[in-house]
């Protein structure tokens, strides 16, 4: 669960600590008091996009760190051996956003890609908002939700993938026989091009080894003449180089041993002579060794000729054409392998039509099974939140098309009926938005019973609900909460008064900046929050007290 949270320079927040416990928490305060800061930097935390105008003014980038206790999520401490992060029951992800739009992720300390975070953040925390509104009224979301109840995401993503690799299979199936006179045209060509390149046969660091040699060669007349013009000057010539140091050093030898401060230069003199001799000897080597050899350039040169021909031939850098060589052969062993044959593609395509059929199968056996189990809860939760008669309904509709389709055999719809004997239709075209608000929270609130996430996030979800309802939605968030962690951002006195622990975010002005502020808050306190979202500014006594009424009436509440 999410234990601790620091946000530093994002947004109106300069630097915010938040302590997290298990149960359910309220954050509530006034519009635009900040109250969603929290939650958005948790959601980077989590991999979501960033956004670098929400670093704070003046700042130079937004530091956000999530602290997690995963001593009970496995499948988090799977994750974590598995990509060699070191955890003692401690799981810490970080994210740095810079003004430039440049971040940076980080887990227990350790940079790390961005979908790694996601996918980590995935297991630990999963957050409902009301944007959810929304896309519960697009129907491909809806096998998704169905298969997140019952569990049977990864069978659906099986047949995913499944499906994907018939597909590709088949793809190339088909081109294989609508287009076997230009393949095999194409072979030929391979074959010629391949064979061309094989009997140039060039090493991968054969083209640069040529170049420098035959730099070298053709300026050889050049290299043996200053070379040997070196080798005069430092030790042959009259007077050389040599010689002349010597009778500098041979002037100071006769000095009288009244001039010390000359000692150190009569030993570098001495040095440089030793130097020059062996310089000088160095050179005569490299002269008498360095022969000019006409016949191997003009071999080098023909190579390289042949070279950079192939290279023009097909269009590209002469440095290129080894990794142009592996290309084709590839393609051609490709093409020409039995494996790529017509009958082999087809047998491979009918192979993974059997697999998607099996699978697809059983994908649709756990969604039967699970739609009508879904549509009871729903139902019930439905009840609960004053929609009682409605009849929520998960149709599974048979593809009649005959061929595989990514989402499996059948496509899912969620339908409504809000009148008795009226019959169920599309969510779009029934609910309203009040009502689709309850629905949504309604299913969330049962995709969130059967969730193995232990932290779960609601932001506003009960937007466009308010009276006895509120106090019914308070109920279930609290219900989850005893169960693991919830948080929970409410503008609604019913829900804040449920929950086990209260955040209260405020923001204040200073100096010409504006400051957001978050603080936990004591019964007293919260029962006079509750107060000011019953009644506003202006508290009476009537206020506060159906406030406490309120306040003690939740706390009471032990399922």
């Amino acid at each position: 669960m999410l234990t601790h949270l620091t946000v530093s320079n994002y947004a109106i927040a300069e630097h915010v600590e938040l302590p997290f416990d298990r149960g359910m928490t309220a954050l509530t305060g006034e519009t635009g008091a900040g109250k969603s800061i929290a939650l958005d930097a948790l959601s980077l935390t989590l991999g979501g996009r960033a956004d670098a105008a929400l670093v704070r003014e003046g700042s130079d980038k937004a530091d956000i760190t999530a602290v997690f206790d995963v001593r009970s999520i496995g499948a988090a401490n799977q994750w974590l051996a598995a990509h060699d992060l070191d955890t003692d029951g401690e799981c810490i992800l970080r994210r740095v956003i810079r003004k430039d739009g440049r971040s940076r992720a980080y887990i227990n300390g350790q940079p790390c890609p961005l979908q790694d975070i996601k996918q980590l953040g995935g297991l630990l925390m999963d957050i409902h908002s009301q944007h959810q509104h929304q896309s519960l009224l697009r129907k491909e979301t809806h096998s998704q939700l169905l298969d997140e109840f019952t569990g049977a995401a990864e069978q659906a993503h099986d047949v995913r993938e499944v499906y994907r690799h018939w597909q590709q299979a088949n793809k190339r199936l088909l081109a294989l026989q609508d287009n076997q006179q230009s393949r095999d045209a194409r072979v030929e060509l391979l074959r010629y091009q391949v064979d061309e390149m094989d009997r140039l046969a060039l090493g991968e660091d054969e083209l640069k080894a040529l170049e420098q040699e035959q730099q070298s060669l053709a300026n050889a007349e050049s290299i043996l003449h200053h070379s040997h013009q070196a080798a005069l000057l430092t030790a042959e010539g009259e007077p050389s180089a040599v010689e002349m140091v010597q009778q500098a050093v041979q002037q100071l030898e006769k000095l009288p041993s009244l001039a010390p401060a000359l000692d150190e230069t009569l030993q570098m003199l001495q040095e440089a002579q030793i130097q020059l001799q062996e310089a000088g000897s160095n050179l005569r080597h490299f002269i008498d060794d360095y022969e000019l050899d006409p016949q191997r350039l003009a071999e080098v040169e023909e190579r390289l000729s042949a070279i950079y021909q192939l290279a023009r031939k097909h269009r590209v850098q002469p440095e290129d054409v080894p990794a142009l060589h592996l290309r084709l052969k590839s393609e051609l062993v490709e093409l020409d392998s039995g494996e790529q044959s017509v009958g082999h593609l087809s047998a491979e395509v009918n192979r993974l039509r059997d697999e998607y059929e099996k699978q697809a199968r059983n994908l649709s056996e756990i969604r039967r099974e699970a739609a009508t189990r879904l549509d009871a809860k729903i139902g019930e939760e439905l009840t609960q939140l004053g929609m009682a008669g409605t009849r929520f309904v998960t149709q599974l509709t048979t593809n009649t098309q005959g061929q595989p389709a990514a989402h499996g055999n059948e496509e899912v719809e969620f339908l409504i009926s809000t009148n008795a004997g009226q019959p169920a239709r599309s969510l779009s075209r029934v609910a309203s938005g009040g009502e689709l608000s309850r629905i949504s929270l309604a299913v969330q609130v049962v995709l969130a019973q059967t969730s193995t996430i232990p932290t779960l996030v609601f932001d506003e979800v009960d937007v466009g609900i308010g009276g006895a309802v509120a106090e019914v939605v308070g109920k279930l968030l609290r219900r989850l909460g005893n169960n693991g962690q919830v948080l929970c951002v409410t503008h609604l006195p019913q829900v804040a008064a449920q929950a086990h622990q209260h955040l209260f975010v405020s923001k204040f002005s200073e100096k010409n900046a504006t400051f957001s502020r978050v603080e936990k808050l004591e019964n007293s306190q919260r029962v006079s929050e509750v107060a000011r979202m019953l009644g506003g500014v202006d508290l009476t006594d009537q206020t506060l007290a159906h406030a406490r009424e309120m306040f003690d009436r939740g706390q009471a509440i032990t399922h």
